[in-house]
């Protein structure tokens, strides 16, 4: 059974994916917001990330808990990203100082994790369970 969290952060991917498909098509159209190029290549490269991360812990690829962690890390720091470099393009403001590295830093962060995560499951896998016996 797919918890909510699952279902909330797939649907967040959805909407973040969407976001980046406006973002470029608004970046093509404005010639001072080149910038806005940037917040669309995260959106569009994080959102798939999420729901593949989801797949991934699903299916026991990743460890599951760390697996959602990871995708919830990756949706918030690609919106606290984004949405920084928007703010700062539309209205000439940042969201809230240091949001954008912030967001950067939340996102590497999602990442490491990530690989924690597949590191976990692999460990999990590979190591042999007695489970309660004795050897000898």
């Amino acid at each position: 059974m797919i918890g909510r969290s699952e279902s909330a952060l797939a649907l967040w991917a959805a909407l973040l994916g969407l976001c980046g498909v406006a973002t470029a098509a608004a970046a093509a159209h404005l010639t001072s917001a080149t910038s806005l190029n940037a917040a669309a290549l995260i959106l569009l490269s994080h959102a798939p990330a999420i729901i593949a991360s989801l797949s991934a812990a699903r299916n026991q690829i990743l460890n599951h808990r760390m697996g959602i962690i990871a995708a919830g890390l990756l949706a918030f720091g690609a919106s606290l990203f984004s949405s920084d470099i928007a703010f700062r393009v539309f209205w000439g403001t940042p969201l809230f100082p240091m949001a954008a590295p912030v967001g950067g830093f939340i996102l590497m962060i999602g990442w490491g994790f990530l690989a924690f995560s597949a590191l976990a499951s692999l460990v999990q896998r590979v190591r042999p369970r007695d489970n309660g016996k004795t050897l000898g």
